[in-house]
């Protein structure tokens, strides 16, 4: 009996996965990459502008930890919040930390 040889299955090329033919827009695929590349760079000058903010709050005396959490819970749904909470204070009680 002979063995199938490896590599043997077909694979799908490129061409395939872009419909079956082997033309590319290029215009339109440097829009998509240029426009990737902006905003890229929007978002790391918006992540440079917030690090400067948590600096200014940690200048004037504000726990940057505890800011960071806060924002995290006030992006929270307030049933979820709640429920969370409910459940850390129950784990704390099991563990005698409440």
């Amino acid at each position: 009996m002979k063995k199938p040889q490896r590599g043997a299955a077909k694979t799908a090329s490129a061409s395939d996965e872009i419909g079956g033919s082997d033309h590319v827009d290029g215009g339109h695929l440097r829009a998509f990459v240029e426009r990737i590349e902006r905003l890229e760079e929007e978002k790391k000058a918006i992540a440079d502008d917030i690090k400067e903010v948590y600096a200014e709050a940690k200048g004037n005396g504000f726990d940057v930890k505890v800011m960071r959490k806060v924002i995290s819970l006030r992006k929270m749904d307030r049933d979820k919040r709640i429920e969370e909470e409910t459940i850390l204070d129950l784990y704390l009680s099991a563990l005698g930390d409440a």
